[in-house]
């Protein structure tokens, strides 16, 4: 790969949050990225899928979105900066 993209793990992209917020905006829609988890908290498989729920209840949104708010608190400068690039 080239410095244009760089891979990451799914568990990062979860641990930050941006999951269950992509996720809030693919249930407006019926949709969800779905992760499945083993015994060991390792990611064994990722697809789309199609859902019936819509949301995730005031503790889960609250956490996520402190989550997010410090990853760009973490990042800000390197995201300004790639921006710009």
């Amino acid at each position: 790969m080239n410095n244009m993209i760089i891979k990451k793990e799914w568990s990062e992209f979860r641990d930050t949050g941006f999951l269950c917020f992509v996720n809030l905006i693919l249930h407006v829609f019926g949709w969800a990225i779905v992760l499945e988890i083993d015994e060991n908290n390792n990611v064994i498989s990722a697809y789309p899928s199609r859902v019936r729920f819509r949301g995730f209840d005031s503790k889960n949104i609250s956490k996520t979105y402190i989550n997010i708010s410090e990853y760009m608190k973490e990042n800000a400068e390197i995201l300004l900066k790639e921006s710009k690039e």
